[in-house]
């Protein structure tokens, strides 16, 4: 049995989008699900958009979603003369010819192919020449099939027919010596063994073109996968007006690879109603049967749903060290390990992303408790000095602040007030983080410790009385 192996082959000309990214994962899922081999190629020949950092941009957003590649990374700038003798082979066969045609008289063909109501396909001019310019520029056209049809069987569209009435003699190197895709993607694809070519059904209409050559250049067939499209969430093509796009946008917002990952795949693909999945699960249930035909929508409020599932599992190391860089964007750098490990602990079952967790937990680390203004008039007023002062007294005869402490002392205050708890409790809330929602302050209270609570009720005091 021929071993199953699978490629993604991105062009670096940008950051890669996230269907970019899920093509590469449903690649990456079907070679290990196969015990195969997973290959990444780079389709750098756009030498002008193809620079070192456009290329580190796609390796660092597949490393951050820990898709590992056996074979590669692969760089079609270092394998031109594999296309170039490719081409010859089909010049020397008859199956190719050179065409002189300038730029500006292809335009005038098509030009009068439209006026005339006729599909703009190459007239073959240059096929019937007997005599070639010297000194002129050429480029090498593929000779296409007149009559007929050339099929795809798909292993997710099934199979569509092409009729080859409609497709052109089209160029497969260009003047300058380099291939054009249709042609370079099927001599990496074939000498590089690749058994199967998933990739989105935008590359379907070219599918027919490169399994005529395929067939002149006597290589075994693929089997093609073409995948649906990812659509906003309206439905309609995703675009910027939808929101982020690229995969290290998500990180940037504070989503986590897993969940990413997990998103992305079940985005066209489905194992019953099951929608977590760990790694060695969709690794162990993915098929390309189970992909659908139909274009996929964003659903931002599944992502933030499976995001939050996956801050409360996954381990406690991992999410520290996640969020860590987040809290040092805001200047946080020299954090108390401790001090961080209880934050984290008290706030994974109720955010939504790591950047909320960083925003939600910076009230513990800062020097200085910035006040809500909103929160300022409504909770610190003069009323509240004699609560302030009598926690500060009370903080005083404790050797440590335990949770259960400061809570039978907020109650205490209650109800020697004969006021409900959010009464008391609030307004320290509001001393303590400088904001109106927090976990619970109870428990606010025993990670910041005895010396830090007094130290903000006093802060807090202070401030009240020069308001």
């Amino acid at each position: 049995m021929t071993k199953v192996r699978t490629r993604f082959a991105p062009s670096p000309t940008g950051d890669l989008h996230i269907g970019g990214a899920r093509t590469a994962l449903f690649n990456w899922l079907l070679a290990r699900h196969a015990q195969g081999v997973f290959i990444l190629r780079i389709e750098d020949t756009d030498v002008a958009r193809s620079t070192p950092e456009a290329i580190q941009v796609i390796l660092d957003a597949m490393i951050w979603l820990g898709m590992d590649w056996d074979e590669g990374p692969f760089y079609q700038t270092e394998r031109i003369s594999l296309y170039q003798e490719a081409a010859e082979k089909l010049l020397k066969e008859g199956k190719a010819y050179r065409c002189y045609c300038t730029p500006e008289e292809l335009e005038t063909k098509r030009e009068r192919a439209l006026q005339a109501g006729l599909k703009p396909k190459y007239d073959r001019t240059c096929l019937g020449r007997k005599t070639f310019p010297t000194g002129k520029t050429f480029a090498i056209r593929f000779l296409s099939p007149e009559t007929g049809k050339t099929a795809v069987e798909d292993l997710i569209q099934g199979r569509v027919e092409f009729d080859n009435t409609e497709l052109d003699d089209l160029i497969i190197l260009r003047s300058d010596g380099l291939p054009t895709y249709n042609f370079s993607v099927v001599v990496d694809d074939a000498t590089m063994d690749i058994t199967h070519v998933v990739r989105g059904n935008d590359h379907l209409n070219n599918t027919p073109r490169q399994i005529q050559i395929y067939r002149a250049l006597g290589y075994p067939l693929p089997q093609f996968g073409h995948v649906p499209m990812i659509l906003g969430p309206d439905k309609k093509k995703l675009s910027k007006r939808h929101g982020a796009q690229s995969v290290m946008e998500y990180q940037k917002m504070g989503y986590l690879p897993q969940a990413v990952v997990n998103y992305l795949v079940r985005l066209g693909w489905s194992h019953g109603d099951q929608e977590e999945f760990t790694r060695d699960e969709l690794i162990e249930k993915f098929s390309l049967e189970a992909v659908g035909r139909s274009a996929a929508a964003m659903n931002p409020g599944k992502l933030d749903w499976l995001n939050s599932q996956y801050i409360k599992k996954i381990g406690l190391g991992e999410l520290i060290q996640r969020v860590r860089p987040f809290l040092e964007a805001k200047g946080y750098v020299d954090i108390n390990p401790e001090l961080l490990t209880k934050a984290v602990l008290s706030l994974r079952e109720r955010v939504k992303t790591l950047v909320e967790m960083a925003e939600m937990s910076e009230f513990y680390f800062c020097k200085e408790i910035i006040y809500d203004e909103k929160a300022t008039v409504k909770f610190l007023s003069q009323g509240v000095l004699p609560i302030f002062n009598e926690v500060i007294t009370s903080l005083s005869k404790e050797s440590i602040l335990k949770k259960e402490n400061a809570h039978r002392l907020i109650q205490q205050l209650a109800e020697s007030r004969g006021q409900p708890l959010v009464k008391i409790a609030q307004p320290i809330r509001v001393a303590l983080t400088g904001r109106t929602v927090s976990p619970p302050i109870d428990e606010v209270m025993e990670i910041l410790g005895k010396t830090e609570v007094t130290k903000r009720l006093e802060m807090a005091i202070e401030y009240i009385k020069k308001s």
